[in-house]
């Protein structure tokens, strides 16, 4: 699966505001919970949760929170970007900027992996990332990652 066919415009935020961890996972859940039609702070408490375990801030600017739901029917992704940087427990503890938030049904450990790995893979282009954070609106940052995904 290719990261553009998962992400929906509506789940893409431009211009975080959130200053802190929690409030960044607020912030990018509120779409993906719109679209999936879940409960908003059950999304984020499940975010909370994976977050104990380690952080999704792989370093390099990037975070990739993540979780499963059981009642969840499909797998749904956000994308978010702060202009500021948010403190996000990152591994090279600097400032994250760029993150995607993917949501899937508890069963589908699969793919939920698959589009794990490609994202990662996506991100480690640190040209992409540049067009990413320099991205006008929703319109643009789908373009870019088109054209990433059909880079890999």
């Amino acid at each position: 699966m290719k990261i553009v066919d998962a992400i929906d415009t509506e789940a893409i935020s431009i211009d975080l505001q959130a200053r802190d961890k929690k409030g960044v996972l607020e912030e990018l859940a509120a779409p993906v919970a719109r679209i999936a039609d879940i409960d908003h702070k059950h999304l984020v408490n499940v975010l909370l949760e994976r977050e104990r375990l380690g952080s999704t801030g792989i370093g390099g600017g990037i975070g990739i929170p993540h979780g499963k739901l059981k009642d969840l029917k499909n797998l749904v992704l956000g994308f978010g970007i702060s202009r500021q940087g948010v403190d996000f427990d990152s591994i090279d503890k600097r400032p994250t900027h760029i993150f995607f938030l993917l949501v899937t049904p508890e069963n589908s450990t699969g793919l939920h992996l698959k589009l794990l790995a490609r994202i990662s893979k996506v991100l480690k282009s640190d040209a992409i990332k540049a067009k990413l954070m320099n991205a006008a609106d929703q319109n643009a940052i789908i373009k870019i990652i088109e054209q990433a995904d059909q880079e890999l």
